[in-house]
Order: C-alpha cells, then structure tokens, then sequence
C-alpha cells in the first residue's frame, strides 16, 4: 500500500520503470509525462557509481529514481521549481513500490536559475553534489503552443536558460563533480559556450532516431574544473532502420540494465 497524500488538481498515473525496478506517479493528461529522455539521462551515471546527485529541474523524478534504482551507492536529490510537479516527485518518493530506495531519495522546491545567497538559503549550497544530471525545457517558445501552463514550464526554454542553469550545476558541483545533459542538437552551441571555463572532458554523444536521419538529441557529459579537450562519443541509435523496435544498445540502456 502506498503512503496518502491529499488529492492533487490533476489526474495521475503509476507507471512501471526499468521493467518494474522502480515507479513514477505522474500526471495523466497536463502537465510533463517523462519518457526516454529521462531514462537516457540517468544511464550517462555509471552503475558503480557513488555519491550525491542532483536532478535538476527533476519534474515527476524520473531521471533522479532511475539513477537511484541502477545505482546502490547513491543518494538522489530531486529538485523541481513547480509546487505541483514536486508533489508527484514526494508521491513516487513514498511510493511502498521503491521501499528499496527509501532513505536515499529527497525532494527539494527550488528555482535553478537562483544566484548567490539567495540560491543558498534556498538549499542549494556550493559544493554539495558529486554528480548534477539534468532534462531542461528545450522547445523556443514559438515550437509548439500548448494551453497546458505546466506542460510549458516543463518544455518551454527562456532566455539564457542554459547558462543560468549550468552555472547552478557547477555551483553545487564538488570540484571533479560530473554533470550530465540531455537536449536537442541546436541547443548544442549555447550548452557548450555555457560550460567553457566550467567543465572540461566534456563528451559529446547524439542520439539517432534511426540510422540514415538526423540526430534528435544530444547527451553533454563533463567534469568540473578539468581541462581536458572536448571529444565526440560514439552514437546511439533508437531505432532499427524501419518499424519502432528498439535497437539492443537503447533497450539496454531504457531499461536500467547499463549504462552510456
């Protein structure tokens, strides 16, 4: 049985991740419903990997509970700007399906794009977090046009978004921390010039819907404070040249069972 919680201003759903290893309470039809992006993000942490990490902008949490359920040794932080989103995130928290990850999951309301004093007192410290992974509103605002406000401040990028959000990560990030990026291949040149001086290693993986088309997403690793050279990762590729079946990399990979 899973802990109450007073009821939310939208519908909801429980949805199985990584073939049952963890679940997601999330809104049935407004707001964000996480999907492959987020479970590509998680898989860019290593499974042996240990420490605290931070999912930034962690919606319903998907990323930051796949991350926790693959990896043992982690402690998850899901920090989200929206009241209503984060319920969801504190619902899949208590959830008695991820027993197994109770005590090392928290939930955290906080605005990324806080500076200074004012992003301390808000919880996010400098110099608290091993590893920030991150699924940033990425679609300009003239992408698509939806009358669901909080679809939109989940999908919907503003002005100078990257910049104030990876300057956040390297803030909380511990010297030699790890960030991790998910995001569309015209966002690239912004992401990069935002981590100059910040990140360095920095690995840049596409993602392929099908191996003749374009690439759809991008994956930007990178270290804080190194100075090693930007380099290309070899791709991943979704799909199989036709029908939606999943290649066995990205099958792998979606489900929790390895990682980029």
């Amino acid at each position: 049985m899973s802990a109450p919680f007073s009821s939310l201003p939208y519908g909801e759903t429980l949805d199985a991740f990584h073939r049952g290893a963890f679940y997601l309470v999330q809104p049935s039809a407004k707001g964000h419903r996480s999907g492959i992006d987020a479970m590509i993000l998680a898989s860019a942490v290593p499974t042996d990997f240990k420490g605290k990490v931070a999912d930034l902008g962690a919606g319903a949490g998907a990323a930051g509970l796949a991350v926790a359920a693959r990896c043992a040794n982690t402690d998850v932080t899901l920090i989200e700007h929206s009241p209503e989103m984060l319920l969801y995130a504190e619902k899949s928290c208590a959830l008695s399906e991820n027993a197994h990850m109770h005590g090392r999951l928290s939930c955290l309301q906080a605005d990324v794009t806080m500076t200074g004093p004012t992003r301390h007192e808000a919880g996010l410290a400098d110099n608290q977090f091993d590893y920030v992974i991150m699924n940033p509103p990425f679609n300009q605002s003239h992408d698509r046009a939806t009358p669901d406000d909080l679809k939109a401040q989940a999908h919907v990028m503003h002005e100078g978004m990257f910049e104030s959000w990876i300057r956040t990560a390297s803030g909380i990030l511990r010297p030699r921390g790890h960030i991790a990026i998910i995001a569309r291949p015209a966002n690239l040149n912004e992401i990069l010039s935002a981590m100059e001086r910040r990140f360095g290693g920095i690995a840049i993986l596409p993602l392929y819907a099908r191996p003749d088309e374009p690439a759809i997403r991008v994956v930007i690793t990178g270290i804080k404070g190194s100075r090693a050279p930007v380099f290309l990762a070899p791709p991943l590729i979704l799909h199989k040249s036709s029908g939606h079946e999943f290649t066995p990399r990205a099958e792998s990979l979606i489900n929790g069972c390895d990682n980029l």
